[in-house]
């Protein structure tokens, strides 16, 4: 998880919060104190200055309505002499004009030379006009400070009604009002200072008491995401953020829980998808691979890392005739053919939509079935039931034609009845061979046979079934025997094996030319009993070694029917080698004469040199 930088984080934010939240109010604070204070302090300045104005107007008037004598001193040095007792040190100058706007006397030393002239000040002619009080606050133009002028008429009587006999102009320095108000204002910032390095402290102290729990579930959740369900979360009280935390753990077992429980079901699911012998394949929305066992991988001769990704469609190989839409709605199997010419290889694809409830489609599950047995079989089962018929219906045919022709009347004929009539006993002799043929083969299939196996010498054995050969055949063919001297002794169904024997020693001398040799042999490595059948007949073309042991399989059909056999021999001798454990197999090369092969189970440490068990 990205780390949170500093002026990012919770913590900073909520203390900068709180200082401008503390900030503000001390400023909205502030300026209506100062907006007030200054205001009031205005207002008794002012008040004061009206309070002695009272006092100068009434004495100012008494001396203007004075009559005057000569023994009297002139009218602006008694005006002179009152001004200057009334200036204080609030009051800078105080001017006596008349309604005339003739300046009669100044409290100001220097500016003695104005009196007799005209007033130049627009508050003092307002004042005369509008016959009100007029003031304002303006700036001293040597001093730079602040003054307060007051203009306010001097009537001849103490009511309003009276007539303007004059106007009173005063000018205060206001300017220690607004010096008052600096001073206080300097206090209150700082104050203000003072107040923010509580706040920021005290606003870090609160500020942790909220975020030091928010950081812990951050660095809980981190660990959560990590996969790490053991580390829980500090309940540092009861109010809000203590349930969340305490919420939070309860969360992070609740969450353990399920994550065990998913993983145990992952476990089963990984455990089922790779002890299954059948392929699965899941696929997103898209059709892209997401998941694969190994037994599919197996099947399809592919790596996990060229698949994960991929169309399913191009990793079965059908997109030339399927897309992802069309497997979705596909309701029947699919087969896969990998065959070559060397071998057959054919898969079965079973496709299942994963759908939600709305019907809202999340993938496809595809099952693959390894069919090659089951279509080799399937193959077998028609190639069997065809040669079958094949077999039937040729000496049927044959005895059919021939019985017509009796029953047409050549039976009368003393020269081809008999011919007829030993044909057909002919074919009928070759279909009940064919028949037992099959019980035996069937019987074989379904293991419904017991071995009935004795302990024989194995030398003797052989030379019997040769000699029987030997006696009775009407060939030019030699016998060569490459017998070990040495005593063997074997466990096997005699009957069996010399049936087994039997039909091979029977091959080799219906295949062999006139003076050719059959040689007989047999050898004794890893507890194995390897006997050997040799012709010199007319071999077996390479490519048809391997299947000469299936049934109803022959090299040359029509030279094998005509000496009389059923094609079912090599694959009874098979099923018999194989029952007592053994192998069965053919080496011929076309032109040079075909060996066979078999083996038997030989344990000597069963047996001693007589035979008799230990």
């Amino acid at each position: 998880m990205q780390k949170v930088s500093f002026f990012k984080s919770i913590h900073v934010k909520l203390v900068l919060i709180y200082i401008l939240l503390i900030l503000l109010a001390l400023q909205i604070i502030g300026i209506y104190f100062s907006r007030q204070l200054e205001q009031s302090l205005k207002d008794n300045f002012q008040e004061s200055i009206y309070q002695r104005v009272d006092l100068m107007q009434y004495s100012i008037r008494e001396e203007i309505l004075k009559e005057r004598d000569n023994s009297m001193p002139a009218l602006e040095e008694s005006l002179k002499s009152i001004v200057k007792e009334l200036s204080t040190r609030d009051i800078l100058e105080i001017r006596v004009i008349d309604n005339r706007s003739r300046i009669l006397a100044t409290s100001e030393t220097n500016n003695q030379n104005l009196i007799g002239q005209r007033s130049n000040i627009d508050t003092v002619h307002r004042a005369i006009s509008a016959e009100t009080v007029f003031d304002s606050i303006s700036l001293d133009k040597k001093t730079r400070n602040r003054v307060w002028e007051l203009a306010t008429p001097i009537r001849d009587g103490p009511g309003p009604d009276n007539e303007i006999i004059g106007v009173l102009y005063i000018i205060s320095n206001i300017e220690s009002v607004f010096g008052q108000m600096g001073e206080i204002n300097r206090i209150f910032l700082g104050g203000t200072a003072m107040s923010l390095v509580i706040t920021i402290f005290l606003g870090i102290l609160v500020a942790r008491t909220i975020t030091q729990p928010i950081a812990d579930m951050r660095k809980q959740a981190q660990a959560m995401a990590k996969g790490n369900f053991a580390r829980k979360v500090r309940v540092y009280g009861t109010d809000e953020i203590g349930q969340l935390a305490i919420t939070f753990n309860h969360l992070t077992n609740r969450l353990q829980e399920a994550t065990s429980t998913t993983e145990a079901e992952r476990r089963k699911l990984d455990s089922v998808l790779s002890n299954m012998t059948d392929g699965v394949i899941a696929t997103d929305r898209k059709g892209r691979i997401i998941l694969i066992n190994d037994p599919a991988l197996e099947l399809l001769h592919i790596s996990r890392d060229i698949t994960l990704g991929r169309p399913i469609s191009s990793v079965l190989g059908i997109e030339q005739e399927y897309n992802f839409e069309d497997l979705i709605y596909m309701n029947d199997a699919v087969n896969l053919n990998f065959s070559t010419a060397e071998a057959p290889y054919i898969l079965r694809a079973n496709f299942s939509v994963i759908q939600k409830e709305t019907g809202f489609i999340n993938g496809l599950i595809t099952v693959l079935h390894d069919i090659t047995e089951q279509e080799k079989i399937e193959m077998e089962r028609r190639e069997f039931v065809s040669n079958v018929s094949h077999e039937l219906r040729t000496p049927l045919t044959t005895m059919r034609s021939y019985l017509e022709a009796l029953a047409d009347g050549a039976w009368k004929d003393q020269s081809i009845a008999p011919t007829f009539l030993n044909v057909t006993q002919t074919e009928t002799e070759r279909m009940i061979r064919l028949v037992n043929d099959l019980l035996q083969l069937s019987r074989m299939d379904s293991q419904d046979y017991e071995l009935n196996k004795d302990i024989v010498l194995f030398n003797s054995f052989f030379n019997r079934i040769i000699d029987r050969f030997e006696m009775a055949k009407s060939q030019n063919v030699t016998f060569e025997r490459l017998l070990p001297e040495a005593s063997y002794y074997v466990e096997i169904d005699t009957d069996k094996v010399t049936q087994v024997i039997d039909n091979i020693i029977s091959n080799a001398i219906k295949y062999s030319p006139d003076g050719g040799n059959v040689r007989f042999g047999f050898t004794v490595h890893n507890e194995m009993l390897k006997v050997m059948i040799s012709d010199d007949g007319m071999g077996i073309p390479k490519e048809n070694v391997a299947r000469i042991f299936d049934r109803f399989y022959r090299v040359d059909r029509a030279r094998a029917r005509s000496m009389g056999g059923t094609g079912l021999g090599l694959a009874i001798a098979r099923e018999m080698i194989e029952a007592h454990g053994g192998k069965i197999w053919a080496e011929s090369e076309e032109g040079y004469g075909t060996t066979i092969f078999f083996t038997l189970p030989y344990d000597l440490d069963e047996f001693d040199e007589e035979g008799e068990w230990e």
